[in-house]
């Protein structure tokens, strides 16, 4: 436990670190013996000092580091338990399947509920967390998956505690929707990045920016058709592998090449064109540590091909039986506007939420204002959950 003063408003809040037991893995999907051995879910407990709230809003990512967020702060400032996930993937996604961080997130929920004493928890779901947020909570009222693809745990054979409301705060649809809006067409041939196909090279300056709709219609049909080559290949290496090999390892080049970073004509919003969340969009394109970057054949059919995965809040969303608030900002690079558009539509009519925060960024860097906004829309909605 840890104690300090929230540097805006001088209220004390404790830190607390929660640890849930968690439903091991069936395969050797993370290569450290002490965490696998740990079967342990942690997370990091916010709230104000000498105060017991009841309702938790819990931030979630499949992989990202949720223990120090941004918002966990001011959302105890604002009388609620801020939660930070981390799942047994944290800062490693190459051989990640989805299902198991459903169960991951049932173990936290289940502690929160039983150990912790929590009336309420809301699941938010940030950046890549929509991903999986809305997937768990429809999974929670009707399991239906007995068999995800890559390989997984039947859900159907697991408890997973239902919670009170859904929030996609600067998310993306869907990781296998996002790498395929990312993926660099010019690569025809896997074993040979530099090798480009000029006709579909988004920095060639031969195509612009700006961008013809041709080019764009072109573009956007072969990084489909790239991400389903891939998916063939993990399928049929997974098919032609020996006795004793339970899964294929592999670099995937070239995952930043969204025209949209360098025309702000498509899809246009108040975002910063020539920039990414890593930089340059011509340096992040190959950059080691990027999304996709390093992955399996299990894995890829599981969290990213666009045909087999799961982890797809449009799929979910309408299954989700609780109020949803979709928050995006109108500045984001990663997330955009019509990512939130479109979860926002496939949510149930009569419970439904948008909030856009003009010019906010994807992290909020440099806008203490725009991410205490947020987490103000945040409270209040979730005040209005009864």
């Amino acid at each position: 436990m840890s104690v300090s003063s929230a540097p805006t408003t001088g209220i004390t809040v404790q830190r607390n670190l929660l640890a849930a037991p968690a439903v091991p893995s069936t395969r050797v999907d993370v290569y450290s013996g002490v965490a696998r051995l740990a079967a342990t879910v942690w997370a990091s407990e916010v709230i104000p000092k000498g105060t017991r709230p009841d309702t938790a809003i819990v931030m979630v990512h499949p992989t990202s580091n949720m223990l120090g967020h941004y918002a966990l702060v001011p959302l105890a400032e604002r009388g609620y338990a801020g939660i930070g996930l981390i799942t047994r993937y944290v800062g490693n996604d190459s051989s990640l399947t989805t299902e198991n961080v459903l169960l991951d997130i049932a173990a936290m929920v289940r502690h929160l509920r039983e150990e912790r004493g929590y009336r309420r928890i809301v699941l938010v779901g940030n950046s890549g967390g929509a991903s999986v947020v809305p997937y768990y909570q429809a999974q929670a009222r009707q399991p239906t998956v007995t068999d995800p693809p890559g390989g997984g745990p039947d859900l159907t054979r697991h408890e997973l505690p239902l919670v009170d409301g859904v929030v996609m705060l600067m998310a993306h649809s869907g990781r296998a929707r996002l790498v395929t809006e990312w993926l660099d067409p010019a690569i025809v041939d896997e074993s040979a990045p530099f090798v480009r196909d000029p006709v579909l090279d988004m920095y060639d300056e031969r195509n612009g920016p700006p961008y013809s709709a041709e080019f764009v219609r072109r573009y956007r049909a072969a990084q489909v058709a790239r991400n389903r080559r891939i998916s063939a290949w993990a399928d049929s290496m997974l098919r032609a592998a020996p006795s004793g090999a339970d899964d294929v390892p592999f670099v995937v080049h070239g995952t930043y090449a969204d025209p949209r970073s360098l025309d702000d004509a498509i899809e246009p919003s108040d975002r910063e064109i020539g920039a990414s969340l890593w930089g340059p969009p011509a340096v992040a394109n190959h950059l080691p540590a990027a999304i996709a970057r390093y992955t399996t054949a299990r894995s890829w059919l599981n969290q990213w091909s666009i045909d087999h995965a799961l982890g797809d809040a449009l799929r979910w969303l309408p299954s989700v039986g609780v109020p949803v608030l979709v928050v995006y900002g109108t500045g984001d690079t990663a997330a955009h506007p019509r990512h939130a558009l479109d979860m926002y539509e496939a949510a149930a009519a009569h419970s439904r939420e948008l909030v856009a925060l003009q010019g906010a960024g994807h992290y909020f860097q440099g806008q203490p204002e725009l991410r205490d906004e947020a987490c103000d829309r945040i409270a209040a909605w979730t005040a209005g959950l009864g």
